[in-house]
């Protein structure tokens, strides 16, 4: 069977990783197994050398590397430090279970209460763990001095081996990932506004269709782009200073952002294709098609001038100037709304055309003061997983060492080294790093019984295990937390000698690491008992508040930035929401009623539509104000008049998603019906409420009238507007645009309408799942919060 170029892509990406993770493992192996004396004498813990190496050169870069340096010095600095002054009055000697517990608790608050990078939390915690913990099992034996040297030697040898393996044979350079990763995403969109416009000129829908799926699968693969570039931008500074001869800094960081941005464009071409409506035969003439044409071929041209890409024998600038031709045929808005998505598309394809020849923008954020008092880090969301890591430590720790004092430190390694600053999805996490620890540490133990006599070939069955582990973190089923879990568990034991025997050492390891991992579960029900489902249910609200923000600003004028600002928002809120709503759909449900899991999904894609149609709304409003700019008074007054039309659709979205905040913040329907009556408000009127509560399901406001409204008004406003620019000698308005604009916000204002309609029977539908005995009529749970709060 040939393989895709996905999965070439998959094979050359585990393979690089494994090759990476395997040099810097053998390193450490070469110098604490064949080593000389002094390195044996100091690296007296290898296996924190392999966990270093593990929770740095994961799937790292150059830069990564480098700023891992630079963490490993911090988190040296946060817990050998104090550590040394803690055993210093303590005494080694008297130390206790109980003491260590809280010894090493209290040095994890500390540490995870300023805000650090995860890999130096995680290394800090790590490096507490033993320090404490092997204290404790030697008792006096232990120098108080020396011992928390050796573990700061054994963390110094894993970054070394990850700097030498990140150069051997070439360097993995972030620059080089991002560079790439930009040029493919470049080649990516450009292969997707080929098929869209394929689509757009299809006679047929079948084939439109086809071509439509093509793109929608080429865009799952460009999102992985934007996440690539996301996740190495930050280590390209620490590249620059070292290659600055090479002048790799080159690379403009504002590049894939500026693609990104085009792709709001292309999911308005997908959505105008989607539409199923035949184009118009009278509007793709001849002349017509061939301008379409020229106009997709500038916007390719551009698209690869974002990327730097020589184009001989082209004119740079007046190819993106020529006016186009075959739009000036485009004279009257369409009056019905079958003609809308031909227009929206020529207009999502001028957006994209200024977009990517758009001039970049400098970044004139504001520097934020840097507060050097720890007040500043005291607030709940800061405090509680500190509070949450501490006792999750001191208590495995504890219970640990009660079960086995020799082997108490690896019921607390694996808290320490899988520390996640934010929510996580509890069950599912611990279910895959118990699973990979249990896969990683069998697989050690074969090793062991098959290899036993030959310790090199022993070493060398870790690389299959590498690629295989590189597989699991980029797997669905296991992330991450299980791959890294499965590479730890093998490498504690194919890496080492004279710890005993493997099938007894891997026994206590699997047992110590489910009493941590048992810990982090029970510490995590107790203090935040939140279930994923109503985190989601929260962000639902949010997400809602987020739209009725977003909507409220078209009748208000808002400035460029305060609508940027709103979006982003409402964005951040819909990522929010969707992340939350797969930890909630792989959360047990227990004694809880089932997740909604494809209602929630459903909404957020609704909500997504919702946010990209008030963003082309936007758009179209900007270029009407631009062709407002100079022109008479009348003509400005004709604009004002489609503002006010899509003002009135906005406002009533807002209402609705507001109403649906409060809804969706109800407990529960028998809740809200004891706070009635508490407060002696049972006779409520259906017709309370100083707001009105729009629906856009009931028959009498209908989105396609509302539509049909905007249409008659839009013939009305362009035809005053051209007759007001004709009676004066000064330049006219270019009618093309204001046609474009004005047709793409009539079918913005067609599908927002079925949007909230859709909004609208998904929202019941969330709430009749919350509560199967309850009739829900959304307008009235309305009117009874209103009349309650009012």
């Amino acid at each position: 069977m040939q393989m895709t170029e996905r999965g070439r892509a998959m094979w050359r990406t585990c393979l690089a990783s494994a090759f990476r993770t395997a040099l810097a493992c053998t390193i450490v192996g070469a110098a604490t197994l064949y080593g000389p004396e002094w390195i044996l004498r100091y690296v007296a813990f290898p296996a924190f050398s392999y966990v270093t190496v593990i929770l740095i050169i994961t799937d790292a870069t150059l830069g990564d590397t480098l700023r891992g340096c630079w963490l490993a010095l911090y988190a040296t600095c946060q817990s050998v430090a104090p550590a040394i002054i803690t055993l210093r009055l303590i005494g080694p000697a008297r130390l206790t279970a109980g003491t260590t517990a809280l010894a090493a608790a209290l040095a994890a608050f500390v540490v995870v209460l300023p805000k650090t990078h995860l890999v130096a939390k995680r290394i800090a915690l790590g490096q507490i763990v033993l320090i404490y913990v092997i204290g404790y099992i030697n008792g006096a034996e232990t120098e108080p001095l020396m011992h928390p040297l050796r573990v700061a030697a054994s963390t110094a040898l894993g970054v070394i081996a990850c700097v030498l393996a990140l150069l051997i044979p070439l360097p993995r350079l972030a620059t080089c990932e991002v560079k790439q990763s930009c040029k493919e995403i470049g080649q990516n969109v450009t292969t997707r506004v080929k098929l869209y416009m394929k689509a757009f000129f299809a006679e047929d829908a079948i084939s439109a269709m086809a071509s439509v799926s093509q793109a929608r699968e080429l865009s799952h693969t460009s999102s992985k782009r934007y996440q690539t570039i996301k996740r190495y931008q930050p280590s390209m500074k620490w590249e620059r200073l070292p290659f600055k001869i090479w002048r790799w800094q080159n690379v403009n960081d504002n590049k894939g952002e500026k693609l990104q941005s085009m792709e709001i464009a292309l999911r308005g071409m997908e959505m105008a294709l989607a539409s199923k409506s035949p184009l118009p035969p009278s509007l793709l003439a001849g002349e017509v098609k061939d301008g379409i044409k020229n106009m997709q071929e500038r916007v390719i041209l551009s698209i690869k001038r974002v990327n730097n890409t020589p184009q001989p024998s082209v004119t740079p600038e007046s190819d993106l100037e020529k006016p186009d031709e075959c739009l000036q045929t485009l004279q009257e808005v369409p009056e019905t709304s079958q003609d809308l998505p031909f227009y929206f598309f020529l207009f999502c394809l001028r957006l994209l055309e200024t977009i990517s020849t758009a001039k970049p923008e400098e970044n004139k954020g504001s520097v934020k003061s840097k507060s050097w008092s720890w007040i500043s880090d005291w607030n709940s969301k800061k405090v509680m997983p500190a509070i949450k890591l501490s006792l999750s430590l001191g208590l495995a720790i504890f219970l640990g060492s009660l079960y086995s004092k020799p082997n108490g430190y690896w019921a607390g390694l694996p808290v320490a080294i899988s520390f996640a600053a934010g929510r996580e999805a509890t069950f599912k996490l611990a279910n895959v790093k118990a699973q990979g620890t249990v896969i990683g540490t069998v697989y050690g133990v074969m090793g062991c019984f098959v290899f036993q006599r030959f310790l090199t070939v022993r070493f060398l069955s870790l690389l299959p295990w590498f690629l295989f582990s590189s597989f699991l973190s980029k797997s669905r089923m296991y992330g991450q937390a299980g791959g890294i879990s499965a590479a730890i568990g093998a490498v504690l034991i194919l890496g080492r000698k004279n710890f005993g025997q493997p099938s007894e050492f891997a026994i206590d390891r699997i047992v110590e690491t489910f009493i941590g991992l048992s810990c982090s579960i029970m510490v995590e029900l107790i203090l935040q008992p939140t279930r994923a489902a109503n985190v989601a249910k929260l962000e639902l609200s949010r997400s809602f508040h987020a739209l009725y923000e977003c909507a409220s600003l078209f009748g208000a004028k808002p400035s460029k930035t305060e609508i940027m600002e709103s979006q982003k928002k409402l964005r951040s809120h819909l990522n929010a929401l969707k992340k939350f709503t797969e930890e909630a759909k792989a959360e047990p449900s227990f004694w809880f009623s089932p997740f909604n899991s494809s209602c929630y999904e459903k909404l957020f894609k609704s909500l997504c539509r919702m946010a990209d149609l008030l963003q082309f709304s936007g758009h179209a409003i900007g270029f009407l104000g631009e062709q407002g700019k100079g022109k008479s008074p009348q003509s400005k007054d004709i604009l004002s008049g489609v503002e006010e039309d899509l003002k009135s659709l906005t406002q009533s979205i807002g209402v609705l998603a507001k109403s649906f905040e409060e809804i969706t913040l109800l407990k529960s329907l028998d809740a809200l019906e004891k706070a009635l009556a508490k407060n002696d408000n049972s006779s409520w009127d259906i017709e309370l409420g100083k707001t009105p509560n729009p629906s856009f399901s009931s028959p009498e406001s209908e989105p396609e009238k509302i539509l049909n409204k905007y249409l008659q008004h839009c013939g009305g406003v362009a035809e005053g507007m051209f007759r007001a620019e004709e009676e004066r000698e000064e330049v006219k308005v270019d009618k093309s645009e204001v046609v474009l604009s004005l047709s793409a916000l009539g079918f913005c204002v067609e599908k927002m309408g079925l949007e909230a309609r859709e909004i609208e029977e998904m929202v019941k539908e969330v709430v009749q799942s919350e509560n199967p005995s309850s009739h829900v009529n959304l307008h009235e749970i309305s009117c009874k919060i209103r009349s309650l709060y009012k």
